[in-house]
């Protein structure tokens, strides 16, 4: 028996075609929101910004505001370190 008579070509193809189906649908829900944040640029909304609010909401409270303190953490640290000098090449 062959290699190829082992394997179930059918199985397969139908497999192939729901990711080929997937990835039209995920093409399509991209140009969807692709639309939606245009939408939201010609009436004047900052783009950035609301990708910034999407991303949050994917977090939880806990692991935003741990988010939050490390930035907090961070730029205070800088604000208080003394600027280094540029060291010429």
């Amino acid at each position: 028996m062959s290699d190829t008579a082992m394997i179930a070509g059918g199985r397969i193809r139908s497999i192939v075609e729901r990711i080929e189906h997937l990835d039209a649908e995920i093409a399509e829900l991209n140009e969807g929101k692709k639309e939606v944040f245009a939408e939201a640029k010609g009436e004047g909304f900052d783009v950035k910004v609301i990708r910034e609010i999407l991303k949050l909401r994917k977090q939880d409270k806990e692991e935003r505001d741990e988010h939050e303190s490390l930035l907090d953490l961070y730029m205070r640290a800088m604000d208080q370190a003394e600027p280094e000098t540029a060291q010429a090449a």
